[in-house]
């Protein structure tokens, strides 16, 4: 089984309007499409774009005025997804549930299903800004392609959760990310790189560009998009199978080979996810 997939490097600037955000996105929809992609992935925290709208007296919206987006959001990208037949990954929106603010990802079926997954490890500078709340469960996704999993950015830099979801059966982990300097990116691309080591997987991972200069903790963001692999003779030397350029607006895709994964994790040069020690340590529970 393969799958291709394409990671959206998104430009953050100001907008005027819906309209705007939508377009843009529609922009980049359209370019995975061109190239085939059965999946998109777009980055973390994306459509605090939309703060940069402002209100009637030409201030940013703060970001309690996201959750009113939401039902655009989904809107616009559910029928992106049905009008392409690809799996749309929007990023991630903030959402608010009895009075309390999300970070969450949404994947979007060509079919018109709509799954989500809360960000479940939330950042000191998420909470003491914008007080946001953590999620509770992981989701591991079916598609006719393989069962994926989403982890959002910080998420990633905790290794028992990505392999709970691989004993889960997640063959390719999606990695939405919002950073705003070299070390967070470093962090969050570090740690993508050893997931692929420790669980035999893929991971596809990308993060915001440009800058917000009226959205405060939005002003700066250094991002980069990446498809990685195990590092083994099956995949290329490094681990990467395709890389943006930094900080540019782009789109890159790769084609992932989900063969490859129970090849090297039956008989690779080193058999990391067989040779676990589940007697010692558990997967999940």
């Amino acid at each position: 089984m393969k799958m291709r997939v394409s990671a959206v490097q998104y430009h953050l600037h100001t907008i005027n309007s819906f309209e705007e955000f939508a377009k843009q996105v529609e922009h980049y929809v359209h370019i995975a499409e061109e190239y085939e992609s059965e999946f998109v992935l777009f980055p973390e925290l994306f459509t605090t774009q939309l703060m940069s709208i402002g209100d009637e007296n030409g201030q940013p919206l703060p970001i309690e005025a996201l959750p009113g987006y939401t039902e655009e959001y989904v809107d616009l990208f559910k029928g992106l997804a049905m009008k392409t037949g690809m799996h749309l990954i929007g990023g991630t929106h903030v959402t608010s549930e009895q009075g309390k603010l999300y970070n969450t990802a949404y994947l979007f079926y060509p079919d018109g299903r709509i799954a989500t997954q809360n960000k479940l490890h939330i950042t000191p500078a998420e909470i003491k800004e914008w007080n946001m709340g953590a999620g509770d469960l992981l989701q591991v996704f079916d598609t006719d392609k393989g069962r994926i999993a989403i982890l959002v950015c910080y998420d990633v830099e905790f290794p028992e959760i990505v392999r709970m979801a691989r004993a889960r059966g997640a063959d390719v982990l999606f990695c939405p990310s919002c950073t705003y300097d070299r070390h967070g990116y470093h962090r969050v691309r570090y740690t993508c790189h050893a997931r692929t080591i420790e669980n035999q997987i893929y991971v596809v991972t990308t993060g915001t560009v440009g800058a917000l200069p009226t959205v405060d903790f939005m002003r700066s963001n250094f991002g980069q998009a990446a498809v990685l692999t195990p590092n083994d003779v099956p995949f290329p030397p490094g681990g990467i199978m395709a890389q943006g350029e930094l900080n540019d607006d782009m789109v890159i895709t790769a084609d992932l080979d989900l063969q490859l994964l129970a090849e090297v994790r039956e008989r690779g040069s080193v058999t990391t996810w067989r040779d676990r020690r589940t007697d010692l340590y558990t997967d999940w529970s």
